[in-house]
């Protein structure tokens, strides 16, 4: 028997999937939500009350389940398998793979892959850990570019992706993994059953990356990173495309016999879609950039911002602290930065890590929209050039429903007080 063990997104697609494909299951949340149970029971599949082990022989966790849960682990030393949704897809689904995983920049190179398979004439999808889920999409495609995160590689077994994508190997969610080492031990679970008939995409300046790696049959597809965040995900997504679409012409000749021409390829590069919140230029006032990247909550990805943002910057920061070792970076900001602007919950306590290296103002505005207003007026009075940039490093939820929230309305204010297009 199957035990689906925790709904959300994630839970409630690998059920309509199971559904689709005619598997028995039940299903089990630590905290089951009316609407989600409804759900579940209008596709046809029953709640189990307390699952013991010895029940079931495969249970689906979803990602948010440690695990180390206690009741998870009782399932597993009761003779379960415990796999995730991508594990479950990779069984039941034909359809070719591009998985994508990385520290930094997932979501960005998925949608962007998704964006060039199109354009080289494949019927692509885009899932997984972005929405919707990968079981919701890889039966009406032809190829699915997959955004994978750790707590869903960690869960992998056979799952072999034709393609497969590693952006960076940074620092996060130590609180999960317990370990660095654990945590991109978890990364790299993408690439341990690659064969010599797929495809490695990777960051050649990762020296992680490059150890990890080591022996893998896989073809090699190397991408440096640029200092603008967006161009180094357009690179490794088109390097992406263009590897699968090598695969395919190998595998089936004439269903991909012409490769694009330059022109073509600064076309698709032209079209690439904006992912919301992330690393954009989208205003300027005078000679002051104004930079949205709200998403960047993780070391790598402030790193990113910073490098690429156009100096002098004035750096808004803050929120609800994840705990990254900010110290980290202090030499790009002694390098780029003139102002931080210490926003929400936890800005005056990151923003201390650098006092010493660029002018501190915290802003004790509890509001985010006035904070943010705030920020951007003393921005404007010490800048006359370079750029204000939206990284903040902390999560949004002291002040913001979302990351996507909380860049909508700096947005909103940038052009509210005369900020022209970028």
């Amino acid at each position: 028997m199957r035990l689906v063990y925790g709904l959300g997104r994630s839970g409630l697609g690998v059920l309509d999937y199971l559904h689709r494909h005619g598997l028995p299951a039940r299903f089990f949340d630590d905290q089951l939500k009316p609407e989600e149970a409804a759900q579940a029971r209008a596709l046809g599949f029953d709640l189990e009350p307390d699952p013991q082990p010895g029940a079931y022989l495969e249970v689906i966790a979803a990602p948010g389940v440690p695990m180390q849960h206690p009741r998870l682990q009782a399932l597993q030393a009761g003779g379960a398998e415990v796999i995730g949704e991508a594990e479950l897809v990779y069984r039941h689904s034909s359809t070719p793979l591009i998985g994508i995983t990385g520290t930094a920049g997932k979501t960005s190179c998925t949608l962007f892959t998704g964006h060039f398979l199109r354009a080289l004439g494949f019927k692509a999808l885009e899932g997984g850990n972005i929405d919707p889920p990968l079981a919701r999409v890889v039966d009406g495609a032809e190829v699915v570019a997959a955004e994978l995160s750790s707590f869903q590689l960690e869960r992998v077994r056979h799952f072999r992706p034709r393609v497969a994508v590693l952006l960076l190997l940074g620092v996060d969610h130590l609180d999960r993994h317990g370990s660095l080492e654990a945590y991109h031990a978890a990364k790299l679970n993408l690439i341990r059953n690659l064969t010599a008939q797929d495809a490695l995409v990777y960051n050649a300046k990762d020296p992680k990356i490059l150890a990890g790696i080591e022996g893998s049959p896989a073809r090699r597809y190397p991408f440096e990173p640029q200092p603008d965040p967006r161009e180094t995900n357009l690179n490794a997504a088109l390097q992406a495309a263009l590897a699968y679409a090598d695969i395919v012409r190998r595998e089936q000749p004439g269903r991909f016999s012409q490769e694009p021409t330059p022109a073509a390829l600064e076309a698709f590069r032209a079209t690439a879609p904006h992912p919301e919140a992330r690393y954009e230029v989208f205003a300027r006032i005078g000679g002051v950039q104004f930079i949205d990247d709200s998403i960047a909550t993780r070391l790598d990805a402030v790193r990113a911002a910073l490098e690429a943002a156009p100096a002098p910057v004035a750096w808004i920061l803050g929120g609800v602290d994840k705990g990254a070792p900010v110290a980290e970076l202090r030499e790009v900001v002694g390098r780029k930065v003139r102002l931080i602007l210490a926003v929400g919950q936890d800005g005056g306590r990151l923003a201390a890590a650098f006092q010493d290296l660029a002018e501190v103002v915290e802003i004790g505005e509890p509001d985010g929209r006035r904070a943010l207003e705030q920020a951007v007026r003393e921005s404007l009075r010490r800048l006359s050039s370079g750029s204000v940039l939206l990284a903040p490093l902390a999560t949004s939820f002291d002040q913001f429903k979302d990351y996507k929230e909380r860049s909508k309305v700096f947005r909103q204010v940038v052009l509210g007080m005369g900020g022209m297009g970028g």
